[in-house]
């Protein structure tokens, strides 16, 4: 684990080199950091590089601006790469905010990228006006205020019945995220809608939804794969978390894909 200074943040990172022929770079969604793809890297490491980092402002990775735009997200994550020089194709695998910065960068950036993994995410993700209560219920009860209605809506109420102690964890994770961090992110997401350009999109593309998402829907998938041209559609039977949740079923999608 290592961290690399970039114009306006430090970024927390892992490279695991294992001599494979293809990279896989992980993005994380709003809230988490990169350990939450842990299951799935134990599962597809025997086959590709994987770099793991968190987003600017959650985790471990810092921020000093009052104000982050998916364009500083995806900016941060070409900054990473040029520093790591890999030279064997990449394939970026974002979910849910991780998602927007996928569309960002394979619409801006994609001769960085040999393919995509769009995972529990949408073009256009909630409203001006929930985002905003989001900001302000945060800012002023903190992480805590949104925890309960977090587990809902990142798990099935199977899964935290019977995973208690990994729910736990990653809730305690949550409610450790950075306030100021967790709300510009929060601002991030509200101001982007890439509803209106995903036909520019020309990478391979993978997409991800679970079954149960109430947050970025088996609509919202559909809505993704009949706008880009390249795309498959992969649903298992998860809420939003399903990198955590369905972790075989994920990691086989993405060896599928390959």
């Amino acid at each position: 684990m290592t961290s690399l200074s970039l114009a306006y943040a430090t970024c927390h990172y892992e490279f695991l080199d294992f001599g494979k022929s293809k990279t896989i770079i992980f993005s994380h969604s709003l809230g988490a950091d990169y350990s939450m793809w842990e299951w799935v890297v134990q599962i597809i490491k025997s086959d590709f590089n994987i770099v793991l980092y968190d987003i600017r402002g959650q985790g471990k990775s810092t921020n000093s601006q009052k104000q982050i735009t998916i364009e500083d997200l995806a900016k941060d994550v070409i900054q990473l790469l040029k520093s790591l020089c890999i030279d064997t194709p990449i394939i970026f695998c974002g979910l849910s905010m991780g998602g927007l910065i996928g569309q960002y960068l394979s619409l801006h950036y994609a001769e960085y990228f040999d393919s995509l993994i769009l995972a529990n995410t949408a073009a256009k993700i909630g409203n001006e006006e929930a985002w905003n209560t989001r900001i302000q219920e945060v800012s002023t009860r903190g992480m805590c205020s949104v925890l309960e209605q977090t587990a809902q809506r990142w798990f099935t109420s199977k899964f935290r019945e019977t995973q208690d102690a990994e729910v736990s964890l990653i809730l305690q994770r949550y409610q450790n995220s950075p306030v100021e961090g967790y709300c510009a992110n929060c601002a991030a997401i509200r101001d982007v809608d890439f509803r209106y350009v995903l036909n520019k999109i020309t990478l391979p593309t993978l997409i991800i939804a679970g079954r149960e998402d109430i947050v970025t829907t088996v609509d919202d998938a559909l809505f993704l794969q009949q706008n880009i041209k390249n795309s498959k559609l992969q649903i298992l039977e998860a809420a939003h978390l399903s990198a955590v949740e369905a972790a075989a079923e994920f990691a086989e999608s993405i060896l599928y894909f390959k």
